[in-house]
């Protein structure tokens, strides 16, 4: 049955793809969805009626497929080109004062770190971050995080899976210390939607910022951010554009939408988002979420034991991945970079991590067991030229 599905993507035809961390291989029906899309508003007319009427339902039926994987009220997801943006709407619209605190983790993308950074400069806050990295193995990440929390936190970052080790946070507990400190918690799910099975209203996040390009095999260009509803008074637009406001009989503008299009901008691009859509019922067609994820457990586990075999290597994580990463170091401190060039041209594509300096393999449910056998057999023969 994988194998027929897998015929659906044809990236995966010609090569052994552990990159699904940095992006997926698209469908053939999500790269149909683009061309097929945009040659139907073309024929329309881009602008006109007839186009508005076509094309609004077609946004809000990606809403609506995005919410549904989510677990969460149609109306609470706004549309983005990709986590990073979901992340500034995040980060940015809180009402900032001098002395208020923001809190990360020493395990989150340079570009939230850049951004806090940026919000530090501008308005006088205090930026820190706690070491949950040194938790992979051992020690309660949520501890940490608690003793970390200050009085004057507003805003906690934090990744649902840390995008560097593969180690997924318990983000429910860590919700429940947010809300005991009045603290906001904005989650980075760069690597977790697509892989974990999700339920937000459960989880009772404020923010979590998505994007539809890596684990959903979506188009890039695409991605969200879920707002709680009872947390959406508290973030305030920072891209603001037509979708965003509600106007009057004289076009001005008279107030923010009531859900999450308030963080919109005009003019998205209806393809990518069809495409999205496509994207997400192709993975449904194989299994539900849960199916998806235990699946992706098997393989993770699977590579992580055939690695653990191999003298030579050292697994970042003493125990099976409960994500799709897995991560690991040479344990003859040969540069990362040469082991994955070699595994390139063999047209195995992995990844390196600068920190730490590791290197990252991303398997799928897609991902077959013969693959990761592949990759075992060819970092052997690396290590032993």
């Amino acid at each position: 049955m994988l194998h027929h599905h897998r015929q659906k993507f044809p990236a995966l035809a010609n090569k052994i793809y552990f990159n699904y961390g940095g992006q997926g291989p698209m469908p053939q029906g999500a790269m149909d969805a683009i061309t097929q899309t945009q040659a139907h508003i073309q024929e329309i007319g881009p602008f006109g009626t007839e186009a508005y009427r076509w094309i609004s339902p077609q946004m809000q039926a990606t809403r609506a497929a995005v919410a549904s994987t989510l677990n969460v009220p149609n109306d609470t997801i706004t549309l983005t080109g990709n986590v990073t943006i979901g992340c500034n709407i995040g980060m940015w619209g809180i009402d900032w004062q001098p002395g208020n605190h923001l809190l990360l983790s020493d395990c989150e993308h340079p570009g939230v770190m850049a951004t806090a950074g940026e919000i530090s400069r501008r308005f006088g806050i205090e930026v820190s971050t706690c070491p949950l990295m040194a938790t992979l193995n051992e020690g309660d990440p949520v501890n940490i995080i608690a003793e970390n929390l200050r009085p004057s936190t507003r805003l906690v970052v934090l990744s649902h899976v840390l995008w560097n080790t593969g180690q997924v946070l318990p983000i429910d507990k860590i919700t429940e210390i947010c809300r005991n400190n009045n603290s906001l918690l904005l989650v980075d799910a760069a690597q977790s939607l697509g892989v974990l099975p999700l339920n937000l209203t459960e989880l009772g996040v404020d923010f979590y910022a998505f994007t539809g390009h890596k684990w959903l095999c979506g188009p890039a260009g695409v991605g969200g951010l879920y707002v709680r509803p009872q947390s959406r008074e508290n973030l305030q637009p920072t891209f603001i554009g037509l979708d965003g406001v509600i106007v009057n009989n004289q076009a001005q503008p008279i107030n923010w939408q009531p859900d999450g299009r308030r963080y919109e901008v005009s003019t998205l691009a209806t393809p990518l988002y069809v495409s999205l859509r496509e994207a997400i019922a192709t993975h449904n067609q194989w299994g539900t979420a849960e199916e998806r994820y235990q699946q992706i457990c098997q393989n993770s586990e699977y590579l992580w034991q055939k690695l653990r075999e191999l003298p030579e290597i050292k697994c970042l994580k003493n125990s099976p991945p409960q994500s799709g990463l897995v991560s690991f170091q040479l344990a003859n401190h040969q540069p990362s970079s040469k082991l994955v060039q070699f595994l390139e041209a063999q047209k195995i594509l992995t990844r390196t991590i600068a920190n730490p300096n590791c290197i990252r393999v991303s398997v799928h449910y897609l991902t077959l067991e013969s693959e990761i056998d592949q990759l075992i057999a060819a970092i052997k023969v690396f290590l032993h030229l």
